[in-house]
């Protein structure tokens, strides 16, 4: 995915489960290695600063649930950098998140939470849920127990529940009761109780990072009855959970309340004492999440643009209080239907929600007072992201850091440049996101590279779908620099941040961006490009970058590569914490005329970053060593699957270089017989496939590969080495009497490189 035609290959595995019936039908393990495609999250690493600052939750409630089509643009999420958790949200009994957005979140270092929900018509569900899956066969208690029995728990439905994301690859659970309990106290005790185990069994199967959120519903008496803060009618579930989600309908002074109410709290209760055995984690208040509700049902501000107000009244800066945004595609589905409505007004909508708009002042609509509420006077529009810190993705040498500036959705496909397929309608493929470049929006800042007073040239960003080196898109930046008779102003060296990383201090690392000039430079006009890495600007870190090699390769298509070898050195060479820097462009324009005006349009294709490892550890050769094919079984014996319906797998590989001589002389010579491979993480790995179609001309021959036909990628579905394949998906017509195609299998790897045709593998197909 993207994929060509109109039909979604279908999942041989539930997308959610409408009941916990449906649930006991699973189990863990018959889904094999279907999601080991699924990126692993990798934690962030915050700075100090960011130990006492609220987090932000976005929970995402988008029409209810699992509308992505690769046949149509839809709404994606793209700014993770000031995300903590993602919860992807529907109305199904368990939500089960895609696996595209999962591997999108954990690119970026998110947790990723599905959700466990009971509401109307739920009663009967809560209730199985805490005495487990009943027996088929008559069963009974041997004898009566002396003491007066309550409501047995079992541990069945938490063991599933982590199971079940420790296969789909996903973080934990939002757990919303929104059905009032008849058991009572006697009911909400057990359940407090069964939260502890799935908690247990998250941190267990998933991981430390695994989280099981608690939505403010049912209070302790089993009444349903919204509290919109933390107090002592919820907090016991708090207390068996890893955090709390408060309903939106708050008042202005309620998030102090809570903040207040929790350190009022015994510290042994909350874990965070040196005698709380009782607690994996300890709480703090950075653990509540206050409830935002973007389309401002009830909610303080009005929702929209005017959350900002509901948000100060929270404070992640100083309370400390995290913040619960709920239902983040208002942006898409208010303004969706309206006229001249487009993608590319939808996201100038949706960045200036975040990041702010490009120019001007953004007008906030008045939001209604509740009665008897006084008047909050508030500041004019802050966008979100300015009260939460922003964080890098994981360190390179964790996760390989690869984008090609691709929001999860586009028009066409590009494979080394060239334009293999165009879609009518546009795509979304979720699992192909990546970073947009968090220093480009909504507006890039550019930087003199020497000491001067001129003024800084006017800088533009904005999505290229219809060029690009890889993926979906590019970033076309345009820079308008005034004319000047500064006596420096014949050259002109900018700095343009593009990127921000995590570094580790003295760990050698490798990078490379993929740039494109867009336009032919205007007469008397010379352009070096350069590729550098500095500090965040605003920044404290001690350390210094050094460039260790920069060299510049020309591409296909009029694309260039720019590639440095670089690590950092700080003052403090024992205990340097990882360096937060930014990775960007350097632009020297040398013109002939200085007092006319520049006009400059770039196209960014592809950024990537790596360890550099020496090349004895890098001398790997990586192919695909084979492909095959599994056709579509009958699911009866009336139903015939169609021609070339099938799922095609391939297996990876590595190949070295040949030995010509072993330099062994005696058995104690003190070097190695050839070069070792380290324990690190060294063999190929690959974010994506592409797969190409070919017919048979007859039954023995097939053109050359160059002919074959792009038919889409791997990964979507969360297959690693898979790819379902329907007959209507296939962009070529195959005549009746055709009873072959050939499919071919090529990669694309983490350092963003596709597999020379030499080194990929294809699969004749027979109808």
């Amino acid at each position: 995915m993207p994929i060509t035609g109109k039909t979604i290959p279908h999942s041989r595995q539930p997308l959610y489960f409408k009941s916990l019936k449906e649930l006991d039908n699973w189990s863990a393990g018959g889904a094999s290695n279907r999601y080991d495609g699924i990126v692993k999250y990798q934690s962030r690493r915050p700075g100090v600063e960011s130990l006492n600052r609220g987090k932000l939750l976005v929970c995402h409630d988008y029409k209810g649930g699992y509308t992505e089509s690769p046949f149509a643009r839809s709404y994606t999420f793209n700014f993770w950098p000031t995300c903590d958790t993602f919860i992807y949200f529907s109305h199904h009994r368990v939500t089960i998140p895609p696996p595209g957005w999962i591997s999108a979140a954990h690119r970026q270092g998110v947790k990723m939470l599905g959700t466990l929900i009971f509401e109307g018509g739920g009663e009967e569900d809560c209730l199985r849920l805490l005495v487990g899956k009943m027996p088929t066969s008559k069963t009974g208690q041997v004898g009566q127990s002396a003491t007066c029995l309550t409501l047995p728990l079992s541990p069945h439905y938490a063991r599933v529940l982590a199971d079940l994301a420790r296969e789909r690859g996903f973080d934990g659970y939002l757990l919303n009761f929104e059905c009032p309990l008849a058991g009572g106290v006697e009911q909400t005790r057990a359940l407090a109780a069964w939260i502890t185990l799935l908690h247990s069994e998250i941190l267990e199967k998933v991981g430390p990072h695994g989280e099981t959120l608690w939505y403010d519903s049912v209070v302790i008496n089993g009444r349903l009855a919204w509290q919109d803060r933390l107090n002592s009618y919820n907090l016991p579930f708090f207390l068996s959970s890893s955090g709390f989600f408060s309903n939106y309908t708050w008042r202005p002074n309620y998030p102090a309340l809570t903040a207040q109410y929790f350190l009022s709290l015994d510290p042994a209760l909350v874990g965070n004492t040196a005698e709380s055995y009782s607690h994996r984690t300890s709480k703090t208040v950075r653990d509540i999440y206050i409830g935002v509700d973007v389309w401002g049902r009830g909610q303080h501000g009005g929702g929209g643009l005017g959350c900002y107000k509901a948000i100060s009244h929270i404070s992640p800066e100083t309370l400390g209080l995290s913040v619960a945004l709920f239902g983040q595609a208002w942006t898409w589905e208010s303004e969706q239907d309206k006229p001249g409505w487009t993608w590319d007004s939808w996201w100038e909508y949706e960045s200036k929600l975040w990041v702010g708009p490009v120019d001007g002042r953004v007008e906030v609509p008045e939001a209604p007072r509740r009665q008897g509420e006084p008047d909050c006077l508030h500041g004019p529009f802050v966008p979100l992201s300015s009260f939460f810190q922003q964080l890098p993705p994981p360190d390179p040498s964790q996760i390989r850091f690869h984008t090609t500036f691709c929001p999860g959705t586009g028009l066409a496909w590009f494979v080394d440049g060239k334009n293999v397929y165009t879609s009518p309608g546009g795509w979304t493929d979720v699992d192909k996101q990546t970073s947009v470049g968090d220093m480009l929006w909504p507006r890039p800042k550019l930087f003199w590279e020497d000491e001067r007073e001129d003024v800084i040239p006017n800088v533009l960003s904005a999505f290229c779908m219809d060029d690009a080196w890889n993926g979906g898109n590019s970033i076309r930046i345009k820079i308008f620099a005034p004319g000047s008779n500064d006596e420096l102003a014949a050259y002109r060296p900018l700095w343009l941040p593009i990127q921000s990383l995590s570094i580790a201090p003295r760990k050698p690392y490798k990078a490379s961006l993929i740039y494109k000039v867009d336009d032919d430079p205007a007469s008397g006009l010379e352009i070096e490009f350069a590729l550098a890495v500095r500090t965040l600007s605003g920044s404290t870190d001690d350390f210094v970058c050094n460039i260790v090699s920069a060299t510049t390769e020309e591409l296909s298509e009029g694309w260039n590569k720019l590639s440095i070898e670089f690590n950092t050195s700080t003052s403090d060479e024992v205990s340097s914490p990882p360096s937060h820097v930014v990775i960007g462009l350097v632009v020297a324009m040398l013109t002939e005329e200085p007092s006319e005006p520049v006009k400059l349009s770039i196209l960014l294709g592809q950024l990537n970053a790596s360890p550099s490892l020496p090349q004895s550890y890098s001398e790997e050769d990586p192919v695909i060593l084979w492909a095959d094919f599994t056709p579509t079984p009958s699911t009866s014996e009336d139903v015939t699957p169609a021609r070339f319906s099938g799922t095609l797998t391939w297996e990876v590989a590595a190949c070295f270089p040949p030995l010509t001589s072993l330099n062994i002389t005696t058995p104690e010579d003190p070097i190695s017989a050839w070069n070792t491979q380290p324990t690190i993480n060294w063999f190929p790995s690959y974010i994506y496939f592409n797969i190409y179609a070919l017919p048979f001309t007859d039954q023995w021959n097939v053109g050359p590969v160059e002919q074959a036909v792009w038919i889409g990628t791997s990964g979507w579905d969360g297959q690693k080495n898979g790819f379902d394949v329907l007959p209507e998906n296939l962009p070529m017509s195959v005549p009746a009497d055709n009873i072959k195609i050939r499919f071919f299998v090529q990669g694309v790897n983490d350092r963003g490189e596709v597999l020379k045709w030499g080194k990929c593998a294809f699969i004749d197909v027979s109808a």
